[in-house]
């Protein structure tokens, strides 16, 4: 499976492969891998708009 298959799996973007068995501990990790996908995309706006928006605007 691919890098960006996971991160739209994670995403709810594409649907998950029927074919892969999941048990607690897997739905567990995507669940974790999620919350840091999402946290890291917040912390990436915040930095642009920090550091290259607002300094556009002065």
């Amino acid at each position: 499976m691919g890098f960006w298959r996971q991160i739209a799996e994670y995403l709810y973007i594409k649907k998950k492969d029927p074919n892969v068995p999941t048990n607690t501990y897997t739905k567990a990790m995507h669940g974790m891998n999620r919350i840091s996908i999402f946290m890291f995309l917040i912390c990436i706006i915040i930095i642009l708009v920090k550091y290259v928006f607002i300094p556009l605007f002065k």
